[in-house]
């Protein structure tokens, strides 16, 4: 996804704060205004009759992308299912590209009105259900330009160095449909698809999947011809427009694996040297998540002219061949790896192939993607390592908003669905305390949901049935509320006794997560809190050493400590 923004100019404002109680007290934060939704978010947000009555199973986009004048044009055809016998279908294209044609199975053309991004094509008569039909539609325009890639969605029209045009798209959350006719919700992949891509002459265009062929047509100009053969999320179908050097390379796992690399020819030398990092990543990867999703269609990494994104098999990077985020890292261990290449790579598994229905839960793409990231550092240099990375997360998390969005309208949550998301798995696995139960669930996760949309209630299922552990309370506080958990503990000390009096404060009744504290020096046990006050006996410890193992779990532990005189 949309990468998350560095907030190193917050970091001691923020790590001063965590040093005093875990979190921003809430009479500090700014107020946070509820979203307003428009018609057109639900247009764009919502399964409505007109989009659940069909099923895409292959989308042919082909496409002339023209730098000089920022112009596009060309086709896309729909291959779908009829589920419903409806004769009205939506699609989903910008109101500023224009929609020239619709016919359906070759037919003559379709009337179709429009309303905000949505577009209504009206069929002659209702499907038949379980039927296979072919919608042929014809478009072009000037698309959305992408002011501040890749947050804010649109194409990117730059130059290299050298003065010749760089073309790049990044459109997660705003939608695909900015730039090709589509239906742009995330709960409806095809099971494969065609990318034919015409440029200008001397240029070349490196899309998803594997390169079929390359045609030059009689005006000079070249159709690269892409074919995708695993399911594909809208958003991450790309085009990286230019003029590259490539290398490539094997990589022998799970699978033989393709690795290619292309990048600006000034820029090769560097390349061949930082990208030497993608095949221990992904060794890391299959370690814990299993075989790379898209074997068949390989890895490219590609240089682009914005940060980076995920899109499928064509992993876009602009990093500038440095380590950690843009060179800066809240952790020695972030300076060890490029986080471009392991996080957008780690999207590979946790957004292309395991996919979140509606972006209100695309926590399931960026906290399993984040957290991937720390499980990298563990593959690669230890678990003390992997503690002081994910830990070194928490001044970015601002706790003012839910991780969830509201459904149905396009909206995300937080993006605490980051830092916070990671976070919140390294909690789990502190609540589990094994492992081997661990590990085995996050394996479980990315191969039971492999190539599937899923949501958050389904994640929350899969846990609860693989640990035999109602954990629906846990997930409901980190993803629903804003405000962490709050421990409070009251410790008395009086004749030589220490007493430990220990409650939760949670949003969500019932919140019952227990925790290691120490119960005597050195020695961490876990305690089980709940919203009642609960008692324990501490013999001759100091208070001064009573601590939380907040390494492993993130909460907002307040203690208070109480001398009493002997009677």
């Amino acid at each position: 996804m949309r990468l998350f923004p560095s907030r190193s100019s917050l970091l001691p404002v923020l790590a001063l704060c965590f040093a005093f109680g875990g979190t921003l007290d809430a009479q500090t934060r700014p107020s946070i205004t509820p979203p307003v939704f428009t018609r057109a978010d639900t247009l764009r947000g919502m399964l409505r009759s007109e989009r659940t009555c069909y099923d895409v199973r292959w989308y042919d986009l082909d496409v002339r992308i023209d730098p000089e004048h920022r112009f596009i044009s060309g086709s896309n055809t729909i291959r779908f299912t009829a589920l419903e016998p409806s004769a009205r279908l939506q699609i989903d294209l910008f109101e500023n590209m224009a929609l020239e044609s619709a016919a359906l199975d070759g037919g003559r053309p379709l009337s179709f009105t429009r309303e905000y991004n949505a577009v209504f094509i009206m069929l002659e008569e209702p499907l038949r259900p379980g039927t296979m039909h072919d919608l042929l539609l014809r478009y072009s325009g000037s698309p959305r330009v992408a002011k501040d890639p890749p947050w804010d969605g649109g194409l990117i029209w730059t130059k290299d160095s050298s003065g010749n045009p760089w073309v790049a798209v990044a459109c997660q959350g705003t939608g695909a449909s900015l730039w090709w006719p589509n239906k742009d919700h995330q709960s409806d992949k095809p099971d494969s698809m065609r990318i034919r891509v015409t440029v200008p002459p001397g240029l070349e265009d490196v899309s998803n999947g594997r390169l079929r062929g390359v045609t030059t047509l009689p005006d000079g100009w070249q159709r690269y011809d892409w074919a995708v053969t695993y399911p594909i999320n809208n958003y991450c179908v790309t085009v990286n427009i230019g003029k590259f050097a490539h290398f490539g390379e094997t990589y022998a796992g799970t699978d033989t694996l393709t690795l290619d690399y292309y990048v600006l020819p000034a820029d090769l030398e560097k390349a061949q040297k930082q990208f030497a990092q993608v095949k221990p990543m992904i060794a890391c990867y299959e370690k814990y998540f299993g075989a790379y999703p898209f074997s068949r269609d390989g890895y490219k990494l590609v240089e682009s002219p914005h940060l980076g994104m995920e899109h499928q098999s064509a992993v876009a990077y602009g990093n500038g061949f440095r380590q950690g985020y843009r060179g800066t890292s809240g952790s020695p261990w972030g300076l060890m790896f490029d986080y471009i290449i392991i996080h957008e790579s780690a999207h590979e598994w946790w957004g292309n192939s395991v996919t979140a229905k509606d972006i209100a839960d695309m926590w399931i793409h960026e906290g399993f993607g984040a957290h991937a990231e720390a499980m990298y550092v563990e593959c690669m240099f230890g678990t003390h390592a992997m503690l002081d990375y994910v830990n070194s997360k928490k001044p970015e998390v601002g706790n003012r908003r839910p991780i969830l969005g509201a459904y149905n309208v396009n909206n995300e949550g937080s993006r605490d669905m980051y830092p916070k998301g990671s976070l919140m798995l390294n909690t789990l696995r502190g609540v589990l305390d094994n492992d081997s139960l661990w590990f085995g669930l996050i394996r479980g996760i990315a191969t039971e949901f492999r190539y599937r949309t899923i949501t958050t209630e389904e994640i929350v299922a899969f846990v609860n049935r693989a640990t035999g552990t109602d954990y629906t309370y846990f997930f409901d506080q980190y993803l629903r509320y804003p405000g962490l958990p709050k421990l409070d503990v009251v410790l008395t000390a009086a004749s030589g006794t220490l007493t430990c009096r220990y409650r939760w404060q949670a949003d969500v009744k019932g919140f019952r997560m227990p925790v290691k504290v120490t119960t005597s020096p050195g020695t961490f046990a876990f305690i089980r809190p709940t919203s009642d006050w609960q008692t324990m006996e501490l013999g001759s410890m100091d208070p001064k050493q009573f601590r939380c193992a907040d390494e492993w779990f993130y909460i907002d532990t307040q203690i208070r400590t109480v001398y009493r005189a002997a009677d």
